[in-house]
């Protein structure tokens, strides 16, 4: 009933949130002789409310990553989006740059499945573009699988990780953001344990939970509140009949979106405040930057049940990497066996998601790596996002990460 619910009152708000944006458009017409007239203001005010209850809903379709072009080597060249490989859940999406003849390495960006889409990673695409070949694992909405196409959990994850590293080829790189920073270090270690061709030369890890046993965040305190059938009763829903995926068990994004925005309320509020204000004087660049935010904030997708459940019990509440009893397809998952891909850590000084040393952990664990192809960096002054987005990371985090990738191809 749960998805019902929301899907309904989503309905209900669709004519509501047309009819302001008609309202809105026609206060935005102007009327002759009225320019400067005192009475402007309140219809700037009237105006900025309507466009915030136009505003006022989510969407379910990935945003467009906007990457059209990108300067290479001092040459502004076109990019183009090409799937590389696509199964129904996910797609490897590749940026491909027009007129660079010169290889470059090539990278694979790991996106979190966590509520939002790949495109929440726009930036680190852009930072990275200009001197690497860059894929991303552009991951689908579960809503829209239709349920013919079978489960999506844990393992399918990391699976799906090898097959992309397989079609990119030997000698590709990973960078692997927030959630599946332990998924990626499985991938590398079932590839180092068979000696696979396409296992990649370098391992970025940034901002991921390898171990949240180290300085518990209130996200990982409020994963171990409950048994996981506390939370397989109360946040899982079934995508109703209008939706391909159909009479699919999922997580919505929804659900995560309120329990991310919950953790930060007063912040949230205060953005859209700032917004109507914005807009009722007309600072239109102000406010397009918070209208860009929250346009890739409010789009969400849906994650299968099986995956959000087996990453809740097996990362947060078991810990299964870091006590060593992670399995995938039925064999332990032996991190020693990685002995020749380079592990760069990344931490923020300030992440309240994923605390230092939850991810410097990794190092502990790959025991036999060589202490020369491991490096930690903790970001200073920055939080969750800041690690992978913004101007500390484009000028202080990236240069590190380049560095690894360089010193491994």
């Amino acid at each position: 009933m749960l998805y019902h619910a929301y899907q309904a009152h989503s309905d209900i708000m669709v004519p509501m949130r047309t009819i302001a944006e008609m309202a809105r458009k026609a206060l935005g017409q102007p009327m002759n002789g009225m320019a400067g007239h005192p009475a402007m203001a309140g219809v700037s005010s009237l105006s900025a409310a309507y466009e915030l209850i136009s505003r006022a809903g989510l969407t379910h379709t990935r945003p467009d990553y906007g990457i059209d072009r990108v300067v290479s080597g001092n040459v502004e060249v076109a990019v183009t989006e090409e799937a590389a490989h696509v199964t129904p859940f996910g797609t490897l999406l590749h940026f491909r740059k027009e007129g660079v003849d010169a290889p470059q390495p090539r990278v694979l960006i790991v996106a979190p499945l966590s509520g939002h889409f790949a495109t929440l990673l726009r930036g680190t695409v852009k930072t990275m573009l200009p001197e690497h070949d860059v894929y991303i694992t552009d991951w689908h909405n579960a809503r829209d699988v239709p349920t013919v196409h079978g489960r999506f959990g844990f393992d399918d994850y990391v699976e799906h990780l090898i097959s992309f590293l397989e079609v990119m080829g030997p000698g590709a790189h990973v960078i692997a953001v927030c959630q599946p920073c332990v998924a990626a270090l499985v991938a590398v270690a079932v590839m180092s344990k068979e000696s696979h061709p396409a296992t990649p030369r370098s391992m970025t890890l940034m901002a991921g939970p390898i171990d949240t046993r180290v300085n518990p965040t209130k996200v990982n305190e409020l994963a171990k509140s409950k048994p996981i059938g506390w939370f397989e009763k109360n946040l899982i829903a079934t995508v109703p009949f209008r939706h391909p995926g159909a009479m699919r068990r999922v997580y919505p994004g929804f659900v995560q979106l309120a329990a991310f925005m919950s953790m930060n309320i007063d912040r949230h509020v205060k953005a859209h405040q700032e917004l109507y204000e914005n807009l009722a004087k007309g600072e239109r660049e102000k406010a397009e930057a918070t209208k860009t935010f929250y346009d890739e904030y409010f789009a969400v997708l849906d994650l299968t049940a099986e995956f959000y459940l087996e990453t809740v019990l097996y990362v947060f509440q078991e810990h299964r990497l870091g006590l060593g009893t992670l399995t995938y397809r039925g064999e332990k998952v032996d991190p020693s066996a990685i002995r020749k891909t380079a592990l760069l850590t990344v931490e923020g000084e300030r992440d309240d998601i994923c605390a230092v040393g939850q991810t410097v952990a990794a190092h502990d664990l790959c025991t036999k790596l060589r202490p020369a192809r491991k490096k930690h960096h903790m970001q200073p002054g920055v939080g969750h996002y800041g690690v992978f987005s913004g101007t500390k990371w484009q000028n202080q985090v990236y240069p590190l990460v380049k560095n690894v990738i360089l010193q491994s191809d």
